[in-house]
């Protein structure tokens, strides 16, 4: 008879996909004021990258040229982004965060951080020391996925 997880590591990973799966849906479900997801990721990629070309931006978000250009327009529509002449191609543009997109993401930042200190409030003392304990843990596990 086969269990349900092959190993206790098998066990761990659906452990912490369902869990970080379900905080992550709980603090956008609480977040009204926030953008939708890919909205969000382009405007932190444009933040910690830009200025980038819209096929760039496609390209490190895993979505076509075409999807890129609708959340770009959106995200320029709400002030959040701003496009330049590529100095090094007459035909391209550039997408950099504007000062608004800045505030924008701040403070969207600043009220999830909120929202999970709220959650924290609600652990004992162990429980947090735990979590303090594995912050490095679940870190390392972030490096593989940065550019």
């Amino acid at each position: 008879m086969t269990s349900r997880f092959e190993s206790a590591d098998d066990e761990l990973a659906a452990r912490l996909r369902l869990a970080v799966g379900r905080l992550n849906r709980r603090i956008r479900i609480d977040d009204s004021e926030s953008l939708p997801p890919l909205q969000l990721s382009t405007l932190v990629t444009v933040e910690l990258h830009g200025p980038l070309r819209l096929s760039e931006l496609a390209r490190r978000e895993a979505v076509t040229a075409p999807t890129m250009s609708r959340v770009l327009t959106a995200l320029e529509e709400q002030g959040l982004v701003v496009r330049a002449p590529d100095p090094g191609d007459a035909r391209g543009v550039l997408i950099s965060i504007s000062d608004t997109g800045r505030t924008r993401l701040q403070e969207m930042r600043s009220h999830r951080t909120a929202l999970i200190a709220r959650r924290l409030d609600r652990l004992d003392d162990a429980q947090r020391a735990a979590l303090d304990a594995a912050l490095p843990a679940l870190e390392a596990l972030l490096v593989a996925d940065e550019d």
